[in-house]
């Protein structure tokens, strides 16, 4: 098992997941997520490591607030999309840029962080566990991990509800390598028992596109995006629609002095 780089679908990637209202979605719910565990971290600039950051959509709007970002991917051409993202916003100088992968971010750290994102990635590497560990070290006590994570059991629920028996009852193996198909769904317990294995203390969590996914009428996603962003609001944090997401956001934080006492 290796873990996965998207040189070759970069443009893809952009399209099929920017440019739609799946990623529209995604953007607003992780924003709400980012929003509530930034008012609990210092009222300061962060230094934040932003671990296979793709394009930068997150990484730029953190560095616009002004923090200092540093953005690594494996991905030579999704390092370059994110400095042209960057330049755009008129960011470059809150930002660094370094094309390692997430095993190796530890060396390019000259302090920790206080904040790592770590935003659908998980479900593309071969060593979870081992780059979650890697992760909790790289932040500071107190520090946060903002972890989003494709999941399994929406997968199995897309896949029955749209017919897909067949693919279901082979285990859902991937035919092509070369697709925006997660190589390594995950499942949220597994996820959540990896992360409290690590020492992380998970805060709190919310799914993403818990109804988006599902509906068979598509164009209706189009149409009335704003009350279908308003219902996913409303229910993505609480059960069983947290479960039922395409993705899983989870906070998690490294504990602090206080969490010593």
């Amino acid at each position: 098992m290796q873990d996965r780089n998207f040189d070759d679908i970069a443009l893809k990637f952009a399209q099929n997941i920017y440019g739609t209202t799946k990623g529209r979605i995604r953007q607003a719910i992780l924003w709400q997520e980012l929003d509530a565990l930034l008012e609990t971290l210092p009222a300061r600039s962060l230094n934040i490591l932003d671990v296979g950051g793709g394009q930068g959509q997150i990484a730029c709007g953190l560095a616009a607030r002004g923090h200092q970002v540093l953005l690594c991917d494996i991905s030579g051409e999704m390092l370059q999309r994110a400095r042209e993202h960057a330049a755009q916003q008129d960011v470059l100088d809150n930002m660094q840029f370094k094309q390692i992968s997430a095993q190796q971010v530890a060396q390019c750290l000259d302090k920790p962080a206080d904040l790592v994102l770590f935003h659908a990635v998980l479900e593309w590497v071969a060593e979870p566990e081992a780059i979650l560990a890697t992760l909790y070290e790289a932040l500071a006590p107190g520090g946060i991990l903002s972890l989003m994570f494709y999941n399994l059991h929406g997968q199995i629920l897309s896949t029955a509800a749209h017919g897909n028996f067949g693919w279901l009852e082979v285990g859902m193996k991937k035919g092509k390598k070369k697709t925006l198909s997660p190589d390594y769904p995950r499942d949220p317990q597994q996820v959540y028992q990896w992360l409290q294995s690590c020492g992380f203390i998970i805060e709190r969590r919310a799914g993403i596109r818990v109804f988006h996914d599902y509906m068979h009428d598509k164009q209706r996603r189009i149409d009335e995006f704003d009350r279908l962003l308003a219902i996913e609001t409303q229910y993505c944090r609480q059960e069983p629609f947290i479960s039922l997401g395409r993705y899983i956001h989870v906070t998690a934080r490294k504990p602090g002095p206080k969490d010593l006492l």
